[in-house]
Formats: structure tokens, C-alpha cells, sequence
């Protein structure tokens, strides 16, 4: 049985607003089928072409009925990752891949149209950034509802191929760790986006301090953190 969180036996539905969500649970149930599925993403398919008497492909296509055990193996994790693309989609997503027969094709199709081009997805990251490196803890909001903000900018990263951090937080834990997270996010997780902006660990560790200074000088949060108390991004 298939339930929210747990473990996935069958393909999430793509919609237009949940591509982030559908990607991360494709991802795990193509690796579920076998390896051969997920490889099929990852490198494309080829259909089988009749060799010349060199042992070089020719530009004519082998039948079916003659293909080698290992063609065989190709096909059908290209075929099962493909019908799993096809049956996890809406129906508007699918008229985009409909004529697809090649998985990775398909797959690029969809991550394009919700990614967009390198030149918009640089242009989203940066506007994302600039959003984040302004984010500060309001007067009145609790520490769980600043978290899932967090949390959301963290979603609206991973969408764009960027994860914020690979440890799942946990809100249940003490206000320290997230500021342990923010500063780990900031330290350790800049090599994806320096590929398309200028210092992101300076913007990062710039937030985890804005929230550090914040929670050290609010007398509400003494229960956690004494005003007198050092706080070390470390």
C-alpha cells in the first residue's frame, strides 16, 4: 500500500504545482524497479542497429526478435521507466511527453518545463537567493512557523537542483539546531550554487546570523539561550 511518507510502490502524480515533491518520489521509485530504470534516465536508450561486417553500427534498426540478451535488458529498463513517467503524470504533463520513446527524453522534457532553461533557472536562483538573504524572524512568529519558512525556501532550492541541506530537519529538536543547520547550510553546501552566483556561503552564513543575533537578544528565548550566552556558528 502506497501511503504519504512511507515507502513508495507506485509512481506520484505530476500536476502543475508539485514538480519538487514528484521529482524526489519519481526518483525513488524508478530506483525501486530496479537499477536498469533509473540507468535509463541517467544515460538515454539507443535502439539496437544492425552491425556492418566490422562490428559497426549501421543506421539500420534491429528487429526486436534478434536482439542480444543485453539489449533485451536496456530496453525493458527504458520501457518500465518510461511507462512509469507516463502513468505519473496528469494529463496535461503527458501531452508533452506522449510521443517520447526514450525515457531520458521525457524526463528532460518535464524538467525543463518546470526547471526552465539554464538562462531562467540561474535568473531563479538568484532572485531566490536575494529573497533568503533578506529573510529575518518577525517579532511575532514563533520559532516553528520561521522553520517551515525555512523549510519552504529549502523546497524552492531543491526544485531548482540546489538542496539547502541533506539532513532532514527536524522541528521537534531545540531552536540550536537550527541554527546548527543554517550554519551547516552555510558551510558546507555552496558547491552547486556557485556555479551560478557570486560567494552564496557569504549570503547563507549571513542568514544563520541574522538568526543567531536574533535569538540571542530576545529575552523570550532565554528558556534556550541566555542574553549573556555566546552563540558559535560551529
Amino acid at each position: 500500500m502506497d501511503k504519504e511518507g512511507g515507502y513508495v510502490n507506485r509512481q506520484p502524480l505530476l500536476d502543475d504545482s508539485n514538480y519538487g515533491y514528484w521529482k524526489s518520489r519519481m526518483i525513488d521509485f524508478l530506483k525501486s524497479l530496479d537499477s536498469r530504470s533509473w540507468k535509463a534516465v541517467l544515460r538515454g536508450w539507443d535502439h539496437p542497429k544492425i552491425k556492418d561486417a566490422n562490428g559497426v553500427d549501421t543506421a539500420e534498426l534491429k528487429p526486436e526478435e534478434e536482439w542480444s540478451a543485453n539489449e533485451d535488458t536496456l530496453a525493458l529498463g527504458n520501457s518500465k521507466a518510461l511507462n512509469a513517467l507516463f502513468n505519473g503524470v496528469d494529463k496535461n504533463m503527458f501531452k508533452l511527453i506522449k510521443n517520447c520513446t526514450v525515457v531520458k527524453d521525457a524526463w528532460e522534457i518535464l524538467k525543463t518545463t518546470h526547471e526552465g532553461t539554464a538562462k531562467v533557472k540561474i535568473s531563479r536562483l538568484q532572485m531566490l537567493t536575494r529573497k533568503f538573504e533578506n529573510l529575518t524572524m518577525k517579532e511575532d512568529e514563533s520559532i516553528h512557523d520561521f522553520y517551515m519558512t525555512m523549510m519552504d525556501y529549502a523546497n524552492s532550492f531543491d526544485i531548482l537542483g540546489e538542496k539547502m541541506n541533506d539532513e532532514k530537519l527536524d522541528p521537534s529538536l531545540p531552536t540550536h539546531h537550527l541554527t546548527h543547520q543554517l550554519s551547516y547550510t552555510a558551510l558546507q553546501k555552496n558547491h552547486t550554487l556557485s556555479q551560478f552566483m557570486h560567494a552564496p556561503t557569504v549570503i547563507h552564513f549571513n542568514a544563520a546570523c541574522r538568526v543567531s543575533r536574533y535569538l540571542k537578544n530576545n529575552p523570550g528565548q532565554g528558556i534556550l539561550f541566555s542574553r549573556e550566552s555566546e552563540l558559535h556558528l560551529t
